[in-house]
């Protein structure tokens, strides 16, 4: 009973902690990159869902025969990077609006973070998991912390070799040469509507115009009144993504939203149901009798949900020649976790498994990063971090309702079929037979989650 305490503690301060670092992260890529704030949240959530691929190779470099040591690492390398990343965040530089030039520049930072982040996936996943011994286990984690770190210097060399072009070959610079992913036009049409916010959401100027971008029933709509301020709002009715840039939702209201639920009943579907299902891994694999390849299959699950992440950015490369809404995008993403359930129910063989385990981290790893960028641009980026507090509030409670559905499956299945053993307190189960209907009612679960894209994309 105490160890249970215990364990109930540490995952009670632990999720606490994760909430609250994953809030600022969020909030500070939108403070700081209004413009590319996509591409900044889609990145720092991949890199977030490498981390159990990262603390498994850590481990193995040291002790792989100690368990406690995955929670002494998790309790000391959190801190550590917390402690050296308070400074330059109390420090920030006020927030003034960034020239065409500037933004073009980030566009590029982040274009080559993308391509850096997809090599490390790519590493950690053919590498990571065969490190076979203590020794090559050292090696591939230290490559693995040189190319964590090396995202620090690519800033610096781009703003530097910006540099040395104002400075010292300023003659042979080639104008227009940058990568360009945001319009200058977009970029002015964001700073004139923050400009005129007040104007869009509320009353408008002093001659007594009035500009609402939402009616009663919900849907979007602007006056045709000829003023500056509504050519704006008409400009920004013709961008789908700017168009709830004017809009922000409190508590009150978005609780009132059915767009809301339906948004979150597809996030209980899809990413909470993933979730859970890397939280059994470790019995699952047992149960089928490849217990030693837990450790693979983490860190399967960890790298295919990285790049899921990091696939939730394309939609912003290729905007301007193929556009679809973002919450199309994430019922698109929903499709593979329904495939997966079942075939992880149809076969137990250890191929199944991988190709089960891959394709749910690649969708929930999808719908984790663009949920933030979705919650931003249909209820306000300003009231993101309570916004998106209340959505991801589905994880717990799907947590403890899946979990406990695949517990009842489990535990009758370990007392009624013969050939299972028990253990100190508990009947171990062995056999497909332990989680089918696990699998088959989370399939079916998530084919739900399917059923908003006809709503979705009207969201949009």
């Amino acid at each position: 009973m105490n160890s249970y305490r215990q364990v109930f503690l540490l995952c009670l301060l632990s999720g606490c902690s994760i909430c609250w670092f994953n809030t600022v992260c969020f909030v500070l890529c939108i403070r700081n990159f209004p413009i590319n704030r996509t591409l900044a949240l889609s990145l720092t959530v991949s890199f977030n869902g490498v981390s159990a691929a990262l603390y498994t190779l850590a481990a193995n470099s040291i002790d792989p025969s100690s368990d406690s040591l995955y929670l002494l690492l998790n309790a000391l390398v959190p801190l550590l990077v917390c402690i050296a990343a308070v400074i330059p965040i109390l420090r920030q530089p006020p927030l003034d609006p960034l020239p065409p030039d500037a933004v073009n520049r980030d566009s590029l930072i982040f274009l080559i973070l993308n391509f850096l982040a997809i090599f490390t996936g790519l590493y950690l996943l053919l590498f990571g998991a065969s490190a076979s011994s203590v020794a090559s286990s050292r090696l591939h984690f230290g490559a693995t912390v040189l190319l964590l770190t090396l995202p620090l210097f690519i800033p610096g060399i781009i703003y530097a070799r910006s540099w040395a072009q104002r400075t010292i070959h300023s003659s042979f610079r080639i104008e227009g040469s940058s990568f360009i992913l945001v319009h200058d036009d977009d970029l002015e049409l964001h700073k004139e509507l923050l400009s005129h916010h007040g104007s869009l959401v509320g009353n408008g100027d002093d001659n007594g115009d009035a500009y609402n971008l939402q009616s009663d029933n919900g849907s979007m709509f602007s006056s045709r009144k000829e003023s500056d301020n509504d050519v704006c709002c008409e400009r920004m009715i013709g961008h789908d993504q700017l168009t709830m840039l004017g809009e922000e939702h409190s508590v009150a209201v978005i609780v009132r939203r059915s767009d809301f639920w339906l948004y979150y009943i597809t996030y209980f579907c899809g990413g909470t149901i993933g979730l859970v299902y890397s939280n059994n891994l470790g019995q699952i694999a047992q149960s089928l009798g490849l217990s030693s390849s837990t450790s693979t299959l983490v860190t399967l699950y960890a790298s295919f949900s990285f790049f899921g992440r990091l696939l939730s950015a394309v939609p912003d490369y290729i905007r301007s020649k193929f556009y679809f809404a973002r919450t199309g995008w994430i019922s698109v993403a929903l499709i593979p976790t329904p495939i997966a359930f079942f075939l992880l129910a149809s076969s137990g063989t250890s191929l199944a498994l991988y190709t089960g385990t891959a394709l749910i981290g690649l969708s929930s790893g999808f719908i984790f990063a663009a949920a933030v960028s979705v919650t931003s641009e249909l209820f306000g980026p300003n009231s993101v971090g309570v916004n998106h507090n209340i959505l991801i509030t589905n994880i717990p409670i799907g947590s403890l309702l899946y979990g406990f559905l695949a517990a009842l499956v489990y535990d009758a299945n370990a007392q009624s079929t013969p050939g299972n053993f028990t253990t100190s307190d508990s009947v171990v189960c062995m056999g497909r037979q332990c989680y089918f209907w696990t699998f088959v009612w989370w399939g079916c679960i998530s084919v739900l989650g399917l059923g908003v894209e006809k709503r979705s994309k009207k969201l949009e």
